[in-house]
Parts: C-alpha cells; sequence; structure tokens
C-alpha cells in the first residue's frame, strides 16, 4: 500500500472513531471517497476557516483523530506543503490541542 493510500485509511479510521462516539460525518465520507485521503486533506485545510467538523471532534476530544493531526504526523508530512502544515498546526493550537499531548 502507498503513502496515499495508507494515509485515506488513516482518515477513514478518523471517521469510524467520530461515528463511534455519535458523529456521523456524511460529507466528510463522500470527499473520502471521491478524492482520497490526501486531497480532502488538501481541500479542507484549503478553507479559510476550519471545517465544523473539527470543532465537533473537540467537543468529542477526538483532536488526535482529526484531518489535522493525522496530516500533522511525521510518516504523513511529505505528502502536504509547509502551509498546509502550518495551518493544521495553526488550528490545532487555537484549540489548545498542544498543551494537551
Amino acid at each position: 500500500m502507498d503513502l496515499e493510500s495508507e494515509f485515506t485509511v488513516v482518515l477513514r479510521g478518523s471517521y469510524e472513531a467520530a461515528r463511534d462516539r455519535g458523529y456521523v460525518a456524511t460529507y466528510f465520507l463522500q470527499m473520502l471517497e471521491e478524492y482520497g485521503g490526501v486531497e480532502t486533506a488538501k481541500r479542507l485545510l484549503a478553507v479559510s476557516q476550519p471545517q465544523a467538523g473539527l470543532f465537533k471532534m473537540w467537543e468529542l476530544h477526538l483532536l488526535d483523530e482529526s484531518v489535522e493531526a493525522a496530516v500533522l504526523k511525521e510518516r504523513y508530512r511529505s505528502l502536504f506543503t509547509d502551509s498546509e502544515l502550518t495551518e493544521a498546526r495553526r488550528r490545532l493550537d487555537e484549540l489548545g490541542y498542544f498543551k494537551e499531548s
């Protein structure tokens, strides 16, 4: 399995973790199926404001399962630009993610 396919599997796991807590992110799942994990993450990070799903993940104490956290994992960083990595870090920082970790 190549790195991009592996990343898609990771994001599918994020969807399932949220679903197990009662949050069904239908639009996110549709994006994953249509674009794959890397393109889905790039599209979400390109929007100036974080998606509502990130706040829902925060509410459910699932930031570790967020797209932003997956993007920042050492293994997958090479799939993203510096600006995408910076945006992912900024969003998580605003939600206090790095203070908790």
